[in-house]
């Protein structure tokens, strides 16, 4: 596929100027040529396109501001300015659209993306802590030598939790957040404490800008991913000579929470002699995404799709994803009508209520309507909260010799 596509860019380029783009533009990106990655370069592009807007907006607002110092009677001016440039930052989704040049757009349009993250998921989401907070447990200081031990050496544990001081008798705002009356217990609809067996699939995707680990400069980066008891070592599939490795992998691990919940991923430099060398490493805990309200298990994608590149690779459909959050918060709903409508509590959704299979025969399906409401669970009243997107994130590596330096 990468051929074809610097095939199609030379087809664009060579099509005399204008009417090259033309031509492009009548051809759609045809289903069976797309994956994956089509989607998820198409997405990059995306967010390259967001990220060179805000910086457009940002100096544009910088000049007008420049010019303005100094004229005191203008003050109010420049306050406003400064509030254009912050809602172009908020609003990205919307600013996508006025893009000069138009056929590109459209041929763009048509292949489903994915939200690449430009930090890790945690950043973005709280740590994930919205009702399980983390507490690292230190062992004691024994002698002198301890006094200079890093408090990274003297963790022995981590502590969950979450603690909830109210005054007594409780104000009725509080009773009406809850949905039901605190006095039994905030922890009710807590998951049980009983040891859990998930599976976990880890997708790297790619590393850019490893720091050299050899004297040529450059490195021969692998994988290695450890979880619990398991340690995997992609030691025999290293990428030759190379600070920006295109991995393109995954890999399946079972695992058992609480007792296995951080996973580590590693990117180590193979060597021929002696052993390899730690390149850098990043932690993620799964169990904190695994219980967060954010829904952090599986990204929930734009569309729903049966076959194609775009499948939709959740365990639960959208609508039983939609039934369980509905009775999990309380929340009234969701009631399928006629004509693409959905209510869920006091708001109604409308969708397409048709989808095609592998050999282009139409059937009535509720996903695409229950999907239209899990992307706006966030407006749901009490029980909503945005919900973690099909995404790519992007992690620092750190190497424990070198902290708070990226690798």
């Amino acid at each position: 596929t990468e051929e074809e596509k610097e095939k199609k860019k030379k087809k664009k380029g060579g099509g005399g100027g204008g009417g090259g783009g033309e031509e492009v533009e009548e051809e759609e990106p045809d289903e069976s040529m797309l994956d994956w990655w089509s989607k998820y370069f198409a997405s990059i592009e995306t967010m390259k396109e967001q990220l060179r807007q805000q910086e457009a907006a940002a100096a544009e607002a910088e000049e007008k501001e420049e010019m303005e110092i100094g004229e005191g009677s203008k003050a109010q001016v420049k306050n406003k300015d400064k509030d254009k440039s912050k809602a172009p930052k908020d609003d990205k989704k919307k600013k996508q659209q006025p893009v000069p040049e138009l056929p590109e757009k459209k041929n763009k349009q048509k292949i489903d993306e994915l939200k690449v993250f430009n930090k890790e998921l945690e950043a973005e989401f709280d740590n994930f802590e919205d009702w399980l907070h983390t507490f690292n447990l230190l062992r004691g200081k024994i002698g002198d030598n301890d006094d200079n031990a890093t408090e990274e050496e003297r963790i022995v544990g981590r502590f969950k939790g979450s603690m909830c001081v109210y005054k007594v008798p409780l104000p009725d705002d509080i009773t009406k957040e809850a949905g039901y009356d605190p006095t039994f217990g905030m922890f009710q609809g807590i998951p049980s404490n009983d040891p859990i067996n998930v599976l976990v699939r880890v997708y790297i995707v790619r590393a850019t800008d490893l720091h050299p680990a050899d004297i040529n400069g450059k490195a021969d980066p692998y994988i290695a991913i450890k979880l619990g008891k398991t340690d995997i070592k992609d030691k025999e599939n290293y990428i030759s000579k190379q600070l920006n490795p295109v991995f393109g992998k995954s890999f399946d691990i079972e695992a058992t929470f609480p007792m296995e919940s951080m996973l580590t991923v590693a990117v180590y430099d193979w060597d021929l002699v002696g052993t390899d060398d730690l390149i850098g490493e990043t932690k993620i805990d799964l169990e904190n995404r695994f219980y967060s309200k954010h829904r952090a298990t599986c990204g929930v994608s734009q569309t729903y799709s049966i076959h194609g590149y775009n499948t939709w690779r959740d365990p639960m459909k959208p609508s039983q994803i939609l039934s369980k959050l509905c009775k999990e918060g309380k929340v009234d709903g969701p009631h399928f009508g006629p004509g693409g409508r959905v209510k869920v509590a006091n708001r109604v959704f409308t969708g397409p209520t048709e989808i095609e299979d592998e050999n282009g025969q139409k059937k009535p399906t509720d996903e695409h309507l229950a999907l239209a409401v899990l992307r706006h669970w966030e407006d749901i009243p009490r029980a909503g909260c945005r919900l973690v997107p099909e995404h790519v994130e992007t992690r620092p590596l750190l190497n424990p010799d070198k902290p708070g330096i990226e690798q």
